[in-house]
């Protein structure tokens, strides 16, 4: 399945595998055309733009028909939709992709750009703006729930063309239309989803210039505060005069101005708590869309987990039944676990805690926490990653092994490393006991009693206990305060 987004800016292809609730994209490419870059002042898109897109979409078009792509979607935006050669420039681009082309309504861009943040962030609550070329869409989020949005005429090309590439004519404009989104009135204390190739580029360099451990931008948080002097310094400063300027491309620097302009006004108006950026946006939201509500109901990062347990664990069954086993254990001591998003979270590690076992013995724990850290999942913020990795790096190397010098501490809290320590401790003893093989760890629970730890073995599993198995659960019962049990049952 594939999306072909034409936007103001760049002209995008990404293939997915296919449709559901976690999306793995397989294929992604742009050409940045800048369709809209004199729409506002000419009212019409230019010629060689409309050149580069007409190129671009013939080498999508290709691309589709020789990676066997079964379903095409296609979709434009501002740029196409204000000009007054957009109608005979989306007819000739139907022609070139074989396919209709959505023009999309301000209203209809925000409510997919909405879509797109509940598809990737676990529970929003906030307003999501969608910065493009041509325009900004605001739209408010809640849980599943999406508002209706309005949209504002302050992309990023809209405004260099409307200020003639002056920044403080455009600091003017800004500050003339945002107050006309009212919506921005119910972001105080909350959170504003940030879309968009613009401001994903500002928060890359924000990124870089912090020194920050985790370089995947989907979940990246900038406090409020910290965004409006981040903001106010890149677009009163020369871009290239800029620390780090070198992470963001040369044709993306130009417009690293005018999206701050905007987020710093976003910021100071609606007073949200923090800025997060969401790497999910129109093309997602799109086929969220699709979803049957059931689907759209379902975890994404779960459903990814799974997905990577079958691919990559030696018996995916034996994930199924450590995530049943560590239920059990974790429900039988409530003050291991105090929250939903923390049982998510650990369910999610035991699907992922054996996708390194093909490695090197020595780097197991290392390669699982870097392919769970720089994984494509959604529905999970960094501390919740950093989590997941630890938890999967102790079950490989112990919980003697120097964790220090990975910077993925960095953004967990004290009671966060505690809680992975303590999976992953539980992790070892299932593992040792059951040969990571199915079907053993349902016959054989583990429960805090009291002040013991009791792990119950059937009479005709008793052969599976050695010193190791025993030397594993001696090691969790510490950890928790509990005195190690064997206890036979018939």
């Amino acid at each position: 399945m594939a999306v072909i987004d034409i936007g103001s800016n760049s002209v995008r292809l990404v293939v997915y595998e296919g449709l559901g609730r976690a999306l793995t994209p397989i294929f992604n490419e742009k050409a940045l055309c800048g369709l809209g870059r004199e729409v506002l002042s000419t009212g019409r898109l230019p010629e060689d733009a409309v050149e580069r897109a007409f190129a671009a979409l013939k080498r999508f078009r290709a691309l589709c028909d020789a990676m066997q792509v079964g379903e095409v979607h296609a979709l434009a935006t501002a740029a196409a939709r204000d000009a007054e050669n957009g109608p005979a420039f989306i007819a000739a681009c139907e022609a070139i992709c074989g396919t209709t082309i959505e023009l999309l309504t301000g209203r209809r861009e925000a409510e997919l750009a909405a879509y797109g943040v509940v598809a990737g962030i676990h529970a929003p609550d906030g307003i999501v703006g969608d910065l493009g070329g041509g325009s900004l869409e605001l739209v408010d989020v809640k849980g599943r729930e999406i508002g209706a949005g309005v949209t504002l005429p302050l992309g990023g090309l809209a405004l260099q063309d409307r200020s003639a590439r002056s920044t403080r004519k455009a600091e003017k404009i800004v500050k003339d239309t945002i107050p006309e989104a009212g919506l921005l009135d119910s972001l105080a204390g909350r959170t504003f989803y940030a879309v968009g190739g613009t401001w994903r580029a500002l928060a890359r360099l924000h990124m870089f210039q912090k020194g920050y451990p985790l370089h995947v931008m989907h979940g990246y948080v900038i406090p409020a505060r910290e965004a409006l002097d981040f903001t106010r310094i890149v677009h009163r400063a020369d871009t290239e005069a800029l620390a780090h300027i070198d992470v963001v491309s040369d044709a993306r620097r130009p417009l690293l101005a005018y999206g701050a302009l905007v987020l710093e006004n976003i910021v100071r108006q609606g007073k949200p708590a923090e800025v997060v950026i969401s790497a999910l946006g129109v093309r997602e939201g799109l086929l969220y869309s699709q979803l049957p509500a059931e689907t759209r109901a379902e975890d994404p990062l779960l459903v990814a987990a799974q997905e990577l347990n079958v691919l990559r664990s030696r018996s995916p069954r034996h994930g199924e039944d450590l995530v049943a086993w560590t239920d059990t254990f974790f429900a039988s001591s409530p003050v291991l676990e105090e929250a939903d998003d923390e049982t998510r979270l650990r369910r999610a590690a035991c699907l992922l805690a054996d996708i390194g076992w093909r490695a090197h013995p020595d780097y197991r724990g290392e390669q699982s926490l870097n392919i769970i850290a720089h994984a494509a999942f959604v529905g999970l913020d960094h501390p919740g990653r950093a989590y997941i990795a630890l938890a999967v790096y102790f079950r490989h190397m112990g919980l003697g092994a120097d964790e220090s010098e990975t910077r993925i501490l960095e953004l967990v809290t004290t009671g966060m490393l505690d809680r992975a320590r303590i999976l992953g401790a539980a992790m070892r003893v299932a593992y040792v006991l059951s040969a990571a093989m199915p079907g053993i760890l349902p016959r054989t629970p583990m429960k805090a009693r009291g002040d013991q730890l009791v792990l119950t073995m059937p009479r005709d599993l008793t052969a599976l206990v050695n010193e190791r198995v025993q030397s594993r659960l001696r090691q969790l019962a510490r950890l928790i305060g509990r005195e190690p049990v064997m206890e036979q049952c018939d």
